[in-house]
């Protein structure tokens, strides 16, 4: 159970970084290469593909890395 705050922890103050220091990096997190969006005329369709992958290989790394004995 320690362990698996530890690593919340950690997770939450990355994503804080990544918000705050967000417009500097050189990509932008949720307007990845690969994130599919159709503009309409009266609307917009957005689903971000790459960037759930990529969040969800750095989670899967990370929950294994903290399950690892």
């Amino acid at each position: 159970m320690g362990r698996m705050l530890i690593a919340l922890g950690l997770l939450v103050a990355a994503l804080g970084a990544l918000i705050s220091l967000g417009e500097r990096l050189p990509f932008r997190i949720g307007r990845l290469p690969g994130d599919i969006i159709i503009r309409g005329k009266h609307s917009v369709f957005y689903f971000p593909l790459v960037t759930c992958l990529l969040i969800s290989v750095i989670l899967s790394l990370v929950l294994w890395i903290i399950n690892r004995r």
